[in-house]
């Protein structure tokens, strides 16, 4: 891969690590609702690429929105942030990972992308990773928590397929996320009964939508434009190694023998993969 796509996916790889680690820390101390860090992250982010865009929309028309990334993002922002509630950091990013990964590898498979055997071979091991990670067990995660993860890894995948069409990754990501904004209200109207926020819980979600995903996903679209689908699903498992590692140092999560035979399993086929040439 080139120089430059190269250092937007390892910004963009961070900034979804940075999530993950902002999620836990606000609903693991309870700091905030699980639906009003989403709305707060969606409506942030959503502030801040508006106003990066607007002299541009000044000066142009706006491209169509693409309503199928809108859903998409508003479906992996919401199941995320609902299974963050009972998952721990690192958990949490290998499920929603390991959801990309299928996803998108699954759609590669369809529209003709072709596999060696080493691929192939490295694929099954961060598979075997993942399903070890939530195969029943003493420390095995919150069942409820993993299916919202693994929701929101689908709905992730396929947003991430949808930017490679996207002309203009951050006008697109800023249509993403405005149109995006009446979703996330509507859902904290749902579950308004729940609705508590502290003035540190409201901080790190404003931090996770303005940085880590407002200008975190316009990063990743740009990077997706020269990525295959393969490359694309594989190099983000990589992020949960990086959220374990903050969730330990942060908040002192617990790094379990699952935890790290898993990852050890998944980053190992990621670099399986990544070593083949993609035909």
């Amino acid at each position: 891969m080139k120089l430059n796509v190269i250092a937007l996916t390892a910004l963009a790889m961070m900034a979804f690590a940075a999530n993950s680690v902002l999620c836990r820390l606000a609903l693991g101390a309870g700091l905030i609702d699980a639906a009003t860090f989403a709305t707060v992250r969606v409506v942030v982010a959503a502030v801040v690429l508006t106003a990066l865009m607007t002299p541009r929309w000044r000066a142009q028309t706006r491209a169509p929105v693409d309503w199928r990334a809108v859903l998409m993002l508003f479906t992996y922002m919401i199941f995320f942030s609902f299974a963050y509630i009972t998952l721990s950091t690192g958990t949490g990013a290998l499920i929603l990972f390991g959801a990309v990964q299928l996803t998108m590898f699954a759609v590669a498979l369809r529209s003709g992308e072709r596999f060696n055997v080493a691929s192939w071979i490295g694929l099954v091991i961060a598979l075997a990773g993942l399903i070890y990670l939530v195969s029943p067990g003493v420390t095995a995660p919150n069942l409820t928590g993993a299916v919202l993860m693994s929701i929101a890894g689908v709905a992730w995948g396929v947003y991430s397929l949808l930017g490679r069409a996207a002309a203009d990754p951050l006008e697109a990501t800023a249509d993403n996320f405005i149109f995006c904004v009446p979703l996330v209200l509507a859902v904290s109207l749902i579950f308004h009964a729940d609705f508590h926020a502290t003035l540190d819980g409201l901080l790190l979600a404003s931090v996770s939508g303005g940085i880590a995903s407002g200008i975190g996903y316009a990063i990743w679209y740009n990077a997706l434009r020269d990525l295959t689908a393969t490359r694309a699903a594989t190099v983000q498992l990589c992020v949960p190694a990086v959220a374990a590692i903050g969730g330990v140092l942060l908040m002192s999560e617990d790094l379990t023998i699952r935890l790290i035979v898993a990852s050890l399993a998944t980053l190992g086929g990621v670099w399986v993969v990544l070593a083949q040439r993609v035909k």
